[in-house]
């Protein structure tokens, strides 16, 4: 599911002891950035689970803008909690 990060983390927080029904992985531009992804475990617990290859080798994130800094993405990524 693509995202804003607003959505996300929104979705994340409303879950209760694993009992959330709804997507549990977010695909989203995202721009390499360790201070950045560090704040969003911080904030909402989700980290990156993956980096999915078809979709980054078929440029999806081009002309696309980071979901959490607004910067230009560098690719897609999949973020997620672990249960």
């Amino acid at each position: 599911m693509m995202a804003t990060y607003e959505q996300m983390r929104d979705a994340l927080e409303a879950d209760e002891a694993s009992e959330y029904d709804g997507p549990g992985l977010y695909l989203v531009p995202w721009k390499c950035d360790a201070e950045n992804e560090d704040k969003i475990k911080e904030e909402c617990k989700a980290t990156i689970r993956c980096y999915p290859t078809d979709v980054n080798e078929a440029g999806m994130w081009e002309g696309k803008k980071c979901f959490y800094s607004g910067e230009d993405a560098t690719h897609m990524a999949l973020f997620g909690r672990a249960f």
